[in-house]
């Protein structure tokens, strides 16, 4: 339950919604209950049965007597006819009232519905926006997906469902057994007897579902993971012949989903039936007894008040089926709720210090002093100590997997390391305010990432307040404006998903551009230019220099010439900088740099 209390948090503030629910579902289920009980003076004025003389009741409680008493009235004064005309007038206008208010309780309810929903899926997005890049590295995208748009969805309905029914019905019960023990106190004791054996059977039925939720919804975001994977690779598949590979492994996922989905159904659909026979059986144990108690004189119930009775007991099944049922689905919101709340209770970013220092330049320099950084158990940087001069351009060379990738991470800070720290001119980025870092760096991946958009958004997507001529003078900057102009729509040529619609050095010039527009005093570039052919590689690296001047640079790079031009070269290798020159101090050295080098693992251009 105090998971359910936790999702439930998310409707504050649930009084707007909560009182005028609670009054109106009060009206709608007095009248709905009334227009069964109006059955007896309906039934009673139809047999003719003979009206006895009655006194007007003096508690509100005796509401059957009151029915009776007003029906003498009017038999005695009009005639049963008269008296008909008013029972059938009534019944039409509680059952008026009762789905009027019963239709403004779902109209509120469903407010409360979207509005949790738009609180929950906002609260998982922005924490998945804010969680550190170590944790994409071990999770699935789909299982990130899942959890934002089905677990959600799941939750939003089972939870807010389940919390109209915990309301309505049980308010409902009590209504009913209300109206039964009016019309017989003895007959009603005994039939609370019958009602738990019904909510016992039920319960059996659905205990397992919370179980069987929780597995469901794992298997969800594994399909999805999946479907995302072979969507985004869906050219290397093709290219391997492995497309009936993955179709194999998705239908097998499909399959196991699909089974474990069925065994919920079924679970879930056998207790209506279940229910049924159960209620079935019910009136017929009290029609039985009941039948049994008119039939020898045994009992003051008329045949219409009997047969009203037995009316409204056959309904009292109904909300106890729902209070039944509706633990069935709280087991499935409750499971999707665990997973959602374990995002949001994931480490998110670590957070800026309230009074951290906006970071306006860099005048001195980037260093890292005895740095070191693990991914689990697998160290990945250590002791790493360099500078880099402001103005100068540092290249990061050495073996895959030397940790790279990692260091040039720890600048814009989008890992802390575990020990050491890392300064922007003596001053420990920890203290200084991370968007205030990040506006003064521009990152060119060896990976382009663009969004389905224009090819102007794309550029100024760094700053959106840029002028198109700004946009324009970036694109020429980044040898990319003849490729935009032949476009159909040029600057406002809309690009694909993920630039499907351009080739692979169009795209890095795109991003080239947009770190051109945003014109940032530090520039990062991880292998900008290695998935690329010889023609647009040329293009590409040309923008590159142009980019370079007058800034501080780190590159990983494996191209010659790049090396070549850097200030410093730094040679990493298991997590360790090895070397440290210029390109012809480190040939001179004759160590790992020199023997990549006689490798040919960097290719002159």
């Amino acid at each position: 339950m105090q998971t359910y209390w936790r999702l439930l948090s998310y409707a504050k503030p649930i009084e707007k919604y909560a009182i005028p629910y609670v009054l109106v579902t009060v009206l709608a289920v007095i009248f709905n209950t009334l227009n069964l009980a109006l059955l007896a003076p309906l039934l009673s004025t139809l047999f003719k049965e003979k009206a006895t003389a009655v006194a007007k009741p003096e508690s509100w409680v005796d509401i059957m007597d009151y029915f009776n008493y007003y029906v003498y009235q009017i038999q005695e004064q009009w005639g049963a006819f008269e008296a008909l005309k008013w029972v059938c007038l009534c019944i039409f206008l509680s059952v008026l009232l009762s789905n009027t208010f019963r239709y403004i309780a779902q109209r509120v309810i469903e407010n409360l519905r979207i509005y949790t929903l738009l609180n929950l899926r906002k609260s998982v997005f922005d924490q998945v926006m804010d969680l550190h890049l170590g944790y994409f590295n071990e999770q699935r995208k789909g299982n990130i997906i899942a959890k934002i748009t089905s677990d959600v969805q799941v939750v939003q309905y089972s939870v807010t469902s389940t919390l109209q029914v915990l309301f309505k019905e049980p308010f409902q019960l009590l209504a009913y057994l209300f109206i039964l023990f009016a019309i017989s106190v003895k007959l009603t004791l005994f039939a609370i007897l019958v009602i738990p054996v019904s909510a016992f059977v039920i319960s059996k039925i659905v205990k397992r579902l919370k179980a069987q939720a929780t597995e469901a919804q794992e298997r969800f975001g594994l399909m999805v993971s999946y479907l995302d994977e072979a969507l985004s690779g869906i050219k290397i598949i093709k290219a391997f012949n492995a497309t009936e590979r993955i179709k194999k492994r998705f239908h097998q996922e499909n399959v196991e989903f699909s089974e474990i989905g069925k065994k919920m159904s079924y679970r879930q659909q056998l207790g209506a039936p279940v229910s049924e026979l159960l209620g079935v059986v019910m009136v017929i144990i009290i029609v039985l007894y009941g039948g049994s108690l008119v039939i020898s004189n045994q009992s003051e119930l008329s045949a219409s008040a009997f047969i009203t009775y037995i009316a409204i007991f056959s309904q009292i099944m109904r909300p106890a089926k729902a209070i039944t049922e509706s633990f069935s689905s709280i087991h499935s919101g409750i499971a999707a709720g665990e997973r959602v709340l374990q995002l949001i209770d994931e480490k998110a970013e670590i957070q800026d210090q309230p009074e951290a220092f906006q970071l306006n330049k860099l005048e001195k320099g980037i260093a890292l002093k005895h740095v070191s950084f693990s991914y689990g158990q697998e160290k990945i940087l250590k002791e790493i100590s360099m500078v880099i001069p402001r103005g100068f351009t540092v290249a990061l060379v050495g073996p895959s997997g030397g940790g790279k990738s990692t260091l040039m991470d720890l600048i814009p800070r989008f890992i802390d390391p575990q020990d050491g720290c890392v300064s922007f001119d003596g001053m420990d980025i920890k203290d200084v305010s991370s968007d205030s870092l990040r506006d003064l760096i521009g990152i060119v991946n060896q990976e382009s990432i663009l969004f389905h958009d224009t090819i102007a958004n794309n550029i100024a997507f760094g700053k959106p307040t840029a002028s198109m001529e700004e946009i324009q003078q970036a694109a020429k900057i980044a040898n990319a404006e003849d490729f935009i102009l032949k476009t159909p729509k040029g600057y406002h040529s809309n690009i694909g998903d993920r630039g499907t619609k351009l080739s692979g050095g169009q795209k890095q010039r795109i991003c080239i551009a947009r770190a051109v527009l945003k014109n940032p005093p530090i520039l990062l570039l991880d292998e900008a230019t290695s998935a690329l052919d010889t023609e647009s590689e040329f293009l590409v690296q040309d923008a590159l220099f142009k980019l370079m001047k007058n800034r501080t640079t780190l590159v990983i790079a494996h191209r010659l010439s790049t090396i070549q031009n850097a200030d410093l070269i730094v040679v990493l290798d298991q997590g360790r900088i090895i070397e440290k020159g210029t390109h012809y101090e480190l040939l001179v050295q004759e160590g790992l740099y020199s023997n990549l080098i006689d490798k040919q693992k960097f290719t002159q251009v």
